[in-house]
């Protein structure tokens, strides 16, 4: 069966439509691979580098969607892994057999002497074929873990959740939430569009960035940037979901999530260090894992990093690996 590749560059707005049908059609659907999330870091960060889109097609129709960017003699994925979880290929389940050939040939045509895929997801086609096709061209290959994006399958309720988890890690959400209750009223409400973002949006970038040091250095101008024009863009689209802790009316903890595709995915945090003794940030996340589970989420993703609050709340790894290809 033939499919015909065509490349396009810094033409998002050629592809939008099909890439969004053809996502859900794809192993993993993402937020991370939407058109929405590539164009808009693209047009914040994209710096100097070179937009490298292509497009894998079947008597017109889309099969596949290659994000890439050119820069110093290296492709890679469009993005970064600062403000990124995964990265991959878009391809239509069943088609990959005839699809990463094609790609990779057209990717021997490019210009490059490194070939670098990070955070791609364990179970990813991507570290299936290219592997091979690229060791019988000749070329040096090298897979490594990069990182873990720890995760948790919902079902049931939110006391057979914490029934799921080790008799020690259940005892310690409960008696962090008990010592929580004793300190004060508390409450918590996520922004629902009542108030403007931008207020809410702020509240989370300052206690985001007085919780820990190298989050306050993290973000630069320019990554906060992204962050609200992100925020307010997921927000339009009806994914982003920002969730605050109150303890006697003063705002201590905020989380920002996304809810794309029955997933619930805890992109960043932050809390007051003044109210760390009483574990406001591990659970405000709590409290958004049960909001999930009570809306019919399917699954709960910490995103990348082995923090140790994730494993307590009952998130299982999964691996994030690098494909390095050397010519």
């Amino acid at each position: 069966m033939k499919v015909a590749l065509e490349v396009r560059r810094e033409e998002f707005d050629h592809l939008t439509k099909e890439w969004e049908a053809l996502l859900p059609r794809s192993w993993f659907d993402t937020v991370f691979l939407t058109p929405l999330w590539q164009r808009l870091w693209w047009e914040e960060l994209g710096g100097g580098a070179g937009l490298l889109l292509a497009a894998l097609r079947e008597q017109g129709r889309l099969v596949a969607v290659v994000p890439l960017m050119e820069s110093a003699g290296g492709i890679s994925f469009l993005g970064d892994t600062d403000l990124w979880d995964y990265h991959d290929f878009i391809v239509a389940q069943g088609r990959e057999e005839e699809v990463f050939p094609k790609l990779f040939a057209w990717l021997r045509e490019q210009r490059w002497r490194s070939l670098d895929l990070r955070s791609l997801p364990q179970g990813s086609p991507t570290l299936e074929h290219l592997p091979s096709l690229a060791r019988a061209a000749g070329y040096a290959v090298n897979v490594t873990q990069e990182d873990v994006a720890p995760g948790v399958a919902l079902s049931g309720s939110w006391e057979e959740h914490l029934a799921r988890l080790s008799k020690k890690d259940r005892h310690e959400v409960r008696r962090k939430f008990r010592r929580l209750e004793q300190a004060g009223r508390y409450g918590w409400y996520s922004w629902n569009g009542a108030t403007p973002l931008a207020g809410a949006l702020e509240q989370f970038l300052t206690l985001m960035r007085g919780s820990r040091e190298d989050k306050a250095i993290f973000l630069t101008a320019e990554r906060e940037r992204f962050f609200r024009r992100m925020a307010s863009e997921l927000a339009q689209a009806g994914l982003l979901r920002l969730f605050f802790l109150q303890v006697d009316d003063t705002v201590v903890a905020s989380a920002l999530c996304f809810d794309y595709a029955s997933r619930r995915l805890l992109y960043n945090s932050g809390y007051d260090v003044e109210y760390a003794s009483l574990s406001v940030g591990l659970l405000l996340k709590a409290l958004c894992l049960r909001d999930a589970i009570e809306s019919g989420m399917a699954y709960f993703d910490f995103l990348r990093g082995s923090e140790r609050y994730k494993y307590e709340l009952g998130g299982t790894d999964v691996i994030l690996y690098r494909l390095l290809v050397e010519r």
